[in-house]
């Protein structure tokens, strides 16, 4: 297929396309710059407008733009940015794309476990209700944003992705220096859970996404083996070989990051991907510490 992907230079993006061409995929990134070279077209998320002429026809579009939740504190313009890069761009995006006068076939839309807000040891699955904090209601948009391709009989299918394992980026690269200096520990009081899977598997799922006409509507890309905190903590512990004797207490994250520390390093999402694995999907890496001293 002929595959446009937004975020082809994101933490994700950037192992996604070069699996795409291994797949015998040809692959249009869609950039900011006007100056991306071969192989990219331009398409600007603040204003949605799109070069259509350098884009083309294309069968499907892997959807992974958006400004990183867990970059920092949340101010009042984070916050605006955060929403404003995912569900607006997203609608503008699939406006232009569903006028093109072949529209893509596939749409892959990401989206985040931080739909179903902070539910606690209740156990989701792909249907599950979804919350009402910020992250949610970000994430509903971002989700229908999609629906002028739905409408023009696309096939939109919405990966909620959880926390992503790969040293070379994400929550695992920032957490490694201090558990190695032994100065990593739980957050909070280590109950809560968390929804992950390594970069190589949820890699390997967009690629089922892709492939796999049986599946649309949100898709849970999450092993089937969350892990608390508190494990997860003992796990990269056990991975580095140090202690884990130093917890964050939840008011101290508070202090430090707002409304960000409960939204995102102290809620609780313990997510079961049922229509991935019901259609054939497995994970090469599906305990925590068998991904973890694979990545380490």
């Amino acid at each position: 297929m002929r595959v446009a992907v937004t975020g082809s230079s994101g933490f994700v993006g950037e192992a996604l396309c070069p699996a795409l061409a291994a797949a015998g995929h040809a692959v249009v990134r869609l950039v900011r710059d006007e100056r991306g070279g071969a192989g990219t077209a331009r398409w600007d998320p603040a204003s949605g407008r799109l070069d259509t002429a350098a884009l083309g026809a294309v069968d499907a579009v892997v959807h992974l733009a958006g400004e990183n939740v867990a970059a920092g504190r949340w101010t009042g313009a984070r916050k605006r940015a955060i929403g404003e890069s995912r569900g607006p761009a997203t609608l503008s995006l699939c406006r232009s794309l569903a006028a093109l006068p072949t529209p893509p076939r596939v749409f892959v839309g990401a989206s985040a476990t931080g739909i179903y807000g902070d539910r606690g040891d209740e156990l989701l699955h792909d249907d599950s209700p979804t919350g009402d904090d910020f992250l949610a209601r970000v994430a509903v948009a971002w989700e229908a944003g999609a629906a002028p391709l739905a409408e023009v009989g696309a096939r939109v299918v919405h990966p909620r992705i959880g926390m992503v394992l790969d040293p070379a980026g994400g929550a695992l690269q920032r957490m490694r220096l201090p558990f190695r200096l032994g100065v990593g520990g739980r957050l909070g009081s280590g109950r809560q859970w968390i929804s992950w899977s390594t970069r190589h598997d949820l890699v390997r799922a967009l690629l089922h996404l892709l492939d796999d006409a049986s599946l649309r509507g949100p898709v849970l890309v999450t092993t089937p083996t969350p892990v608390t905190n508190a494990a997860f903590t003992a796990a990269l512990g056990r991975a580095l070989h140090r202690p884990t004797l130093l917890p964050a207490p939840a008011f101290a994250l508070r202090l430090v990051f707002g409304e960000l520390a409960d939204a995102v390093l102290l809620a609780s999402q313990r997510a079961e991907p049922r229509r991935l694995t019901a259609a054939g999907f497995a994970f090469e890496h599906a305990t925590i510490d068998a991904a973890l001293a694979a990545l380490l």
